[in-house]
Order: C-alpha cells, then sequence, then structure tokens
C-alpha cells in the first residue's frame, strides 16, 4: 500500500463552494473532468466529492458561502476549452491572449464562483 490512493498527485487542489454538484457539473461540461467519489451528509448534502482533470484529482466540498477560489490549468488546447468553459454557462473574466509570461492564458469564472485560468506554454 502507498501512502495515496492510485493515480493521485501529491498536491491536490480542494475547493469548498455552496454547490460541490454544480462546481463538479461545470467542470464535467467544460473540461471533460471524469467523477470519481461523492461522499454525502446524511441530509443527502455533498461532504466531500471528486473529479479527475487530466493528472490531477479536485477536489471539492460543501460550504455556505461562495468561493473565492481560482485554478491555473495548463491544457493542450485553452481557446476550445474557454469556448467549451462560456457554453457550459461559465463567464467570461479574460479573453485566452498570449502573455508576457509566455503563456497563452484566458479565465472563466464557474456558476459556483471559481475562477479557472486557462492556459498552454507558448513554443519559443
Amino acid at each position: 500500500m502507498t501512502y495515496k490512493p492510485d493515480g493521485y498527485t501529491d498536491l491536490a487542489p480542494y475547493l469548498i463552494v455552496a454547490d460541490p454538484d454544480a462546481c463538479l457539473d461545470f467542470a464535467v461540461a467544460a473540461f471533460g473532468a471524469e467523477r470519481l467519489r461523492r461522499i454525502t451528509r446524511p441530509d443527502g448534502t455533498v461532504m466531500h466529492a471528486e473529479a479527475r482533470i487530466g493528472d490531477t484529482v479536485l477536489m471539492v466540498g460543501g460550504s455556505d458561502g461562495r468561493s473565492a477560489a481560482h485554478l491555473h490549468l495548463y491544457l493542450a488546447d485553452p481557446d476550445a476549452a474557454f469556448d467549451g468553459a462560456l457554453a457550459a454557462g461559465g463567464t467570461a473574466v479574460q479573453a485566452v491572449a498570449d502573455q508576457d509570461d509566455g503563456d497563452r492564458r484566458g479565465g472563466v469564472r464557474a456558476p459556483c464562483g471559481t475562477t479557472w485560468w486557462l492556459a498552454c506554454q507558448r513554443t519559443p
């Protein structure tokens, strides 16, 4: 037995949001996330849920407030991901564009309040 589940990275983003199901629904619709675990409280609300995006597991828990969290996601085509995120109900924060730091990046706010920064490294 290892110190972590198979296929999990050492560090996982963990978001505490008002509506964990909506947060993961957005990740599935916008970025093709694969749902993993969902653990509920006795009243049926989400205590903990997970989804995999690429090589990373996103963990989500519920709270009474809104999230001010930001996630940075490297992927092959940030333009397509940005369009997919808008189609999934996201709101544009910043259009995808070449940035001074060598990335091509844009931002989308999910309905649960989380801002996703979508990026790829530009070819030198």
